[in-house]
């Protein structure tokens, strides 16, 4: 009767402890898994401080090599120059932009209401009514609201967090390139030190020309936009234009973003027919924007294939966030370079790869 028994708790004890390296297994998996989405996080927000610091320090050696100024003085006037052109442009059209977005705050709930009033006057918004919708239980109760307010309050806090983050590095970055730059460097045997500044001059230019390449969409997108909208004549085009210029920075969801205020808007003052004008201004700006603006900047300043930058940007999106799709394709970028050089070249010896 003993042989059965001490057996069965054998078995029992090589069962326990079984379970136990897999739960152990599992927990350091986890583990490892959060400090990588730790770490990627860190990464974001210094390859963010990175696009500010690198086209600071381009513009501030571009100085130097014109006017023979030191550095350290070039940095300084072109940083006093980026901030005064931002504080020019907010001067001259402070008054007219408090204007109209005191004005886009009043009309905007305005619209709302109008658009609810035009859709109740549609059949299928007559079915909805006569189904007897409890559009306060679908959208929340009251306490539903206040925990979405504190949650809008948290991730503002956070983003005002993240953007301080950002900005101190930047500055220090800006200020002290070659510090971090020698002790990244450090880390590499001393035999492909030479190599290894290559591989960082040719990424740096590269998030240089990404950030110009940006700006110059940027920039097209927002005066389409206010010079289309003037033309329709609808009010507030300087700020739908702002609006639609910034947001242009994200990919893919800023230009869905930038239409709403201005269809609203539009359905307020023109009705149907205004709106679909707006609407068909804004697809023919993005779609000018993507397929001639953005591929010949690109093209001139970095060359990547669009599929591999939508592929990035679904996959880093949906692991990191708004942040991560914002930099999917600097990111891209940066993998680019590192397969051609330290892969393609280095490991295949295939030279005849331009990076």
């Amino acid at each position: 009767m003993d042989q059965p028994t001490a057996s069965t708790s054998a078995s029992t004890s090589v069962y326990v402890r079984r379970v136990g390296i897999a739960v152990g297994i599992v927990l350091a998996v986890l583990f490892v898994l959060g400090l990588l989405g730790t770490a990627f996080s860190v990464f974001l927000r210094l390859l963010a401080a990175l696009l500010i610091a690198l086209p600071l320090r381009a513009g501030a050696a571009w100085v130097h090599r014109r006017t023979r100024l030191p550095e350290g003085l070039a940095l300084l006037l072109v940083a006093l120059l980026v901030v005064g052109a931002l504080g020019g442009m907010g001067y001259l059209f402070s008054t007219r932009l408090s204007e109209q977005l005191s004005g886009l705050q009043q009309e905007l709930p305005q619209a709302v209401r109008d658009v609810q009033a035009r859709v109740g006057g549609t059949r299928w918004g007559q079915w909805l009514a006569g189904e007897n919708l409890d559009y306060r239980r679908l959208m929340g109760g009251s306490s539903e609201w206040l925990g979405r307010a504190t949650g809008v309050f948290s991730t503002t806090l956070s983003v005002l967090a993240d953007g301080y983050v950002i900005l101190f590095l930047a500055v220090f970055l800006a200020v002290q390139p070659k510090l971090y730059r020698s002790g990244l460097v450090l880390l590499v045997p001393q035999s492909h030190r030479a190599r290894a500044h290559e591989v960082l001059d040719k990424i740096s230019d590269t998030l240089v020309k990404w950030v110009v390449g940006r700006l110059v969409s940027m920039a097209v997108v927002g005066v389409l936009t206010v010079v289309g909208l003037g033309l329709l004549g609808m009010p507030m085009a300087a700020v739908l234009g702002l609006f639609a210029g910034l947001v242009t920075f994200i990919p893919n969801i800023g230009p869905v973003v930038s239409m709403v205020p201005a269809l609203l808007l539009a359905f307020l003052n023109g009705g149907p027919h205004m709106a679909l004008y707006v609407l068909l201004l804004y697809l023919g700006t993005q779609t000018l924007e993507s397929a001639a603006v953005s591929p010949v900047v690109q093209q001139r300043l970095i060359a990547l294939p669009p599929a591999l930058v939508l592929v990035g940007q679904l996959v880093i999106g949906a692991f990191t966030g708004l942040l991560g799709l914002t930099l999917a394709t600097p990111i891209i970028a940066m993998a680019v370079v590192l397969v051609k050089m330290l892969y393609v070249q280095d490991v295949l010896g295939d030279d005849a790869v331009q990076v």
